[in-house]
């Protein structure tokens, strides 16, 4: 199976342009993106960052969303995090919930010192585990004017305490830590990394009806792509160790600035959102500029790429209000 459009899974309408840049993280980790614009702009422009999904890459759905946003008058960054894609980084092949949310921050650096951009007009976008980085670093990071996710994950709490908080013992992250550890052992002795795999390809009829989400996304002509660690061989068996650990979004409730958070109703991920928001407004006496927006009927991967089901009118009303 190949990429539907020359690598990426959209086409790019006459009225947008593509280019390929480059710019590094605070650990000297080279980052690669696509830069989409509007043509001709004539003014400078208010510019967003887009990463995710989780396991994806940037010709997937954090293109189609840039794509969108840059025909609608935005500039749109959409870019590989660390250690996958065409972005540097080694080992390949792992996740870092402190190294990807300073992705974002680096991508923020990238576009406030772009020439035709306004760095006082910067926001960030993140698709499912991405999300969750993207709001991690609107806590972090106060150049950030506007953050919204979409499809959100929080990989952390699903790492410590698996899907639907329903291993969340002291035993049973013992033993996801031990089997990890062990694995740890094996790889460092083999002078390799086993990979866990992604999406399974074949499908067992009594398969939960979320894995068969991913499958139709990922494994399909509609999403597959053949940099993207989901719809190939996955992430490496122990990139799940940090996350056990390190909890992201301790400190939502302290963002100031816009955040808009889209899911849909019908989506297995719909909690992470529900009860994020619910932690960022707690206490936060700046909940004026939040909001919370559940797609009807729409499931985890449509707002991967079904344009109508993604709210980009409501997006961009969003992106007007408080960048432009």
């Amino acid at each position: 199976m190949h990429s539907k459009y020359n690598g990426y899974t959209f086409p790019l309408r006459d009225t947008v342009t593509r280019e390929k840049v480059h710019f590094h993280n605070r650990y000297g980790i080279e980052l690669t993106g696509d830069l989409y614009l509007p043509q001709n702009p004539k003014a400078k422009l208010a510019a967003i960052a887009v990463a995710g999904p989780f396991g994806a890459v940037k010709e997937q759905a954090a293109g189609l969303y840039a794509e969108e946003l840059a025909s609608r008058g935005f500039a749109a960054l959409a870019f590989d995090p660390s250690f996958i894609g065409e972005s540097g980084g080694e080992v390949r092949n792992v996740a870092s919930p402190d190294i990807n949310t300073e992705d974002f921050s680096a991508a923020v650096d990238f576009l406030a010192t772009h020439p035709l951009l306004d760095e006082e007009k910067v926001g960030i976008l993140g698709i499912c585990g991405f999300g969750g980085m993207a709001l991690n670093a609107a806590a972090m990071d106060t150049r950030i004017k506007a953050t919204i996710t979409c499809t959100m994950y929080d990989m952390t709490r699903v790492n410590a305490r698996g899907y639907f908080d329903a291993a969340d013992t002291a035993n049973a992250r013992y033993e996801l830590k031990k089997t990890l550890n062990c694995q740890r052992t094996a790889d460092y002795r083999a002078n390799n990394y086993a990979r866990a795999g992604g999406v399974a390809d074949s499908l067992p009829e009594d398969a939960p009806f979320f894995v068969k989400d991913y499958y139709d996304y990922y494994k399909t002509e509609r999403g597959y792509s053949e940099r993207s660690l989901n719809s190939n061989d996955g992430w490496n068996v122990t990139s799940a160790l940090s996350f056990i650990n390190m909890p992201i979004l301790c400190y939502s409730n302290e963002i100031r600035s816009a955040v808009l958070m889209v899911h849909g109703e019908k989506a297995h991920s719909c909690y992470f959102s529900r009860d994020a928001f619910s932690q960022m407004v707690k206490n936060n006496p700046d909940t004026a500029n939040k909001e919370l927006l559940i797609i009807p009927g729409a499931v985890h991967t449509d707002l991967y790429d079904q344009k109508n089901k993604i709210p980009f009118d409501h997006i961009e009303k969003f992106l007007k209000k408080y960048l432009v």
